[in-house]
């Protein structure tokens, strides 16, 4: 027995119960004909023959796969040959196979779409923006006769913007890949609005924009709105849509509480594993605000991040489960790209998920470690159901008592033999 287990195993953890949170809710359906109609009734200017990149980020997109397909049989139903280019900065390692990979990762497969992936990360430069930095785009995607900009529209997790992560993001990070993107992060992310906004500009001017498809997703993380805006209009309409983004995001229903359990964080998750502005920890000083917690753990990454930590820095404990599937190589390239240093810092790792919710409650300062407020959740992607202590439970505010309803009693933690927290069991099969 180690001296972790001997100050560990004493620490009692409270009882948890199950916790449905509830927003609103607006799964879009007919995805398929929904996408293919907004494209047909914008008259897109795609001609036989055509070659017609159509950009796939890193993120895990609901119905991304589906939305991929549909803008591919859409460009094939014109005469065009679609093109899927990975756009995603430094993700997937900074690397053409690691970039293929993290499409395949995510289900857009040649076989899937029907089209073929063409990952590189050679750029050519495109011209010089107005606050003089240098406008990459991926080589490929040039070469093609016409770029379908694809993408979800959401809040940042590391800057305030009209602009954030979306569209015109695409062009000035994902498209540009690991050069691109490390332009366009090198003033820092205090000035990432203004060049996003400065390099886009350049990129929508000089590309031949065929359209841009932008997603919003509900507080479950399902797909609500699609939206295709033709070339001319992605600056303009892309902060509205950013808006209602943001009166869709989900939240906890209290503002503080002393430890935050999270099952898994990942980049498929959000560009910083776990969305920022819902732990209310940030990788950068530039941004500030949501809830306050304690202790924030993780207990698994993701298989879709492939083996990319990056965002790590918001954790103050981690599982031996997550740093064995962690690559810390592939979040440092990330930290270098974006300059964010904070991102590949290590949290404590500790063997097993019980021993991580021992010190999380230990860290918490209650002499009665039940009486600590614990709140488990799967990812800050999937926030409909939590688990609560009783003390969680009675921080939230009496404004916010309709957002929650208890499904269940009371029952303690549940962990096999091994130490692994039994949770979310179903949710994930």
């Amino acid at each position: 027995m180690s001296k972790i287990s001997d100050i560990l195993d004493p620490v009692e953890l409270p009882e948890i119960v199950k916790v449905r949170q509830i927003f609103e809710h607006r799964d879009l359906l007919n995805v398929y004909e929904t996408l293919f109609q907004k494209l047909e009734e914008r008259k897109l200017d795609i001609k036989p023959g055509q070659r017609i990149a159509i950009t796939c980020g890193s993120r895990g997109i609901d119905k991304y796969p589906l939305m991929v397909k549909t803008t591919c049989d859409f460009v094939k139903s014109k005469g065009g040959q679609p093109i899927l280019i990975p756009a995603m900065g430094s993700h997937g390692g900074a690397t053409a196979e690691g970039q293929r990979q993290v499409l395949i990762h995510n289900g857009i497969t040649e076989e899937a779409m029907g089209a073929p992936i063409l990952s590189s990360m050679e750029v050519v430069q495109i011209g010089v923006s107005d606050r003089g930095l240098p406008v990459y785009v991926d080589k490929n995607a040039c070469e093609c006769d016409g770029i379908i900009l694809l993408n979800r529209v959401k809040c940042h997790t590391a800057f305030r913007g009209e602009i954030e992560s979306g569209i015109t993001k695409m062009t000035a990070i994902g498209l540009a890949k690991q050069k691109g993107a490390e332009m366009t992060h090198i003033f820092g992310f205090e000035n990432m609005p203004q060049n996003i906004l400065s390099v886009g500009r350049v990129a929508l001017a000089k590309l031949n924009i065929v359209c841009g498809i932008a997603s919003i997703e509900d507080a479950f993380g399902h797909l609500a709105e699609i939206f295709v805006l033709k070339q001319d209009e992605i600056l303009t309409q892309e902060p509205r849509i950013l808006k209602r983004a943001n009166a869709m995001m989900p939240r906890f229903a209290v503002d503080r509480a002393d430890v935050l359990i999270m099952m898994e964080m990942g980049k498929d998750v959000s560009g910083s594993g776990l969305d920022s502005n819902l732990i209310g920890r940030y990788n950068v000083p530039f941004v500030k605000g949501g809830p306050d917690f304690r202790c924030v753990c993780v207990l698994d990454l993701t298989d879709a991040s492939d083996h990319n930590g990056n965002g790590m820095g918001q954790v103050d404990i981690a599982s031996r489960r997550f740093y064995d599937k962690m690559n810390p190589e592939l979040g440092y390239v990330n930290c270098l790209t974006s300059t964010a240093i904070n991102s590949g810092k290590m949290p404590m790792i500790l063997d097993t998920d019980k021993q991580v919710l021992q010190a999380a409650v230990k860290f918490s300062g209650k002499p009665d470690r039940k009486k600590a407020s614990v709140i488990i959740g799967i990812s800050t992607h999937e926030m409909g159901e939590v688990y609560m202590s009783q003390a969680a439970l009675d921080m939230v505010p009496p404004e916010l008592k309709g957002m929650i309803e208890v499904a269940g009693d009371f029952m303690p933690m549940p962990f096999d033999e091994e130490g692994n927290l039994l949770l979310f069991k179903q949710a994930k099969q």
